[in-house]
């Protein structure tokens, strides 16, 4: 159960040192089975988050009990998730968007607020196994030396795709069609829509290999009404003031509890008012 990653936590060798909240222990085995719901690049950094979210759940449980809060559970919720439900409605107002602050927001964001970028594209795909890092340069160096030949003579593109390409795009001489955001591999994607029209001048790599990349059309994205996302505005800005609220919240619970084997960095004044 994951609720707040931005508190500043240090965790000590759970091997050694048992973690305790208020003299609640925290076992190996539920911190083990809680890394689950904490992907990260090392198990050491998921077994620290996976600490820290039982450890503010831990805090926040003993909050609901100290106030005495019941609570029905909703679909979904376990009565713990529903405790600490009533526990952050009782004691943390909800924010609201002002208008104003929404349009100061949109005005200061403006490449947030525009309608997908649209192109048209072609490739020669070479592939190459992403274990077999030899093959990955040499196909790199066949698709850089495609690219000084469609340099020289453009009008190869559609042959060389037939010749060469890995992608069954090679029998539409190459063409990927239109191509916008989620259409096609993150890796790929962040590559190609920066690109402008015309063949790229170096391969992009992907997990499939090397690629040689003409794009065909590009429509920039334009900038949206407000009137048409000030509703997201305003969500986000909400939900962005109350999670800085949850944080404080957890910060000053934690600064008045007695903690075992994490060091958290609790305050001592009241953060949420």
């Amino acid at each position: 159960m994951q609720l707040i990653d931005s508190i500043d936590v240090t965790q000590a060798d759970s091997h050694h040192a048992q973690i305790a909240v208020n003299g609640v222990a925290i076992s190996e085995a539920d911190i083990m089975q809680e890394m689950q719901y904490h992907p990260a690049a090392s198990a050491d950094q998921a077994q620290q988050a996976a600490a820290r979210a039982l450890v503010v759940k831990e805090l926040m449980l003993q909050r609901a009990d100290e106030l005495g809060i019941e609570a029905d559970m909703q679909a979904g919720e376990s009565s713990e998730e529903a405790k600490i439900r009533v526990l952050l409605d009782q004691e943390i107002k909800r924010p609201e968007a002002t208008d104003d602050a929404c349009r100061r927001y949109f005005e200061a964001n403006p490449d947030k607020f525009k309608s997908p970028t649209i192109m048209a594209a072609s490739h020669i795909l070479l592939a190459a196994d992403p274990r077999e890092l030899a093959e990955r340069e040499q196909v790199k160096e066949q698709a850089a030396g495609l690219v000084a030949q469609l340099q020289a003579d453009p009008e190869q593109f559609a042959k060389l795709a037939k010749q060469h390409s890995a992608c069954p795009s090679k029998d539409l001489d190459g063409s990927l069609g239109q191509i916008s955001k989620g259409s096609t591999v993150p890796e790929f994607e962040r590559q190609i829509l920066a690109l402008p029209k015309g063949l790229a001048s170096t391969p992009i790599e992907s997990r499939y290999g090397y690629h040689v990349v003409r794009v065909d059309e590009r429509i920039e994205g334009e900038l949206l009404p407000y009137d048409h996302v000030a509703d997201a505005i305003a969500s986000y800005l909400r939900d962005r003031v109350y999670h800085q609220a949850i944080s404080q919240y957890v910060t000053l619970l934690a600064g008045e509890a007695s903690i075992d084997g994490i060091d958290i960095d609790g305050a001592s004044s009241p953060l949420v008012q």
